[in-house]
């Protein structure tokens, strides 16, 4: 599975920095933590994960601002970069990732169709990088791929580091 493969490799990048991760998850519901926690050992390098579904859980737990909410929704690069801000905040990582998206089958507009996904990371140094994926295929499959492209982001920014 590239999810676990993806996440060794995460984990063997942030033991070698000496950092954590943290996530603020939406519509993948904790897939991106779950497949981080499948990892024997992942605590030295995994700190805490944010399942925050509701926009209430958004402003309560990551500090996203109902006016950011109100103004772009919750599937848009400004509410994500505020959860990835948030989850370091909140936690004691160095490097987050945040991801909000429509996973389907319904819920998709014709500005935001089903598949759309919001990423955002950060980082401790004051990095951030956000982007939006439009992903093919159903519900799991949309999740599956928003997984997969959260932890290969994270393994990105920590090889752009070295």
């Amino acid at each position: 599975m590239v999810e676990t493969l993806l996440a060794a490799q995460l984990g063997n990048a942030l033991v070698a920095r000496q950092w954590l991760a943290t996530t603020a998850e939406s519509c993948t519901g904790g897939g991106v933590s779950a497949a981080i926690t499948d990892i024997a050992g992942s605590s030295a390098w995994f700190d805490r994960a944010f399942v925050t579904y509701s926009n209430e859980a958004k402003q309560e737990m990551l500090a996203v601002q109902a006016a950011t909410l109100a103004q772009y929704g919750a599937v848009s690069e400004p509410v994500v970069l505020e959860m990835a801000a948030g989850a370091l905040a909140h936690s004691r990582a160095q490097m987050s990732v945040a991801i909000s998206g429509i996973a389907g089958p319904d819920g998709g507009t014709p500005q935001k169709p089903v598949g759309t996904v919001c990423f955002a990371w950060a980082d401790t140094t004051g990095w951030q990088h956000v982007t939006t994926c439009l992903f093919d295929g159903d519900r799991q499959a949309v999740r599956e791929q928003a997984v997969a492209y959260a932890l290969q982001g994270f393994l990105d920014r920590l090889q752009a580091m070295q």
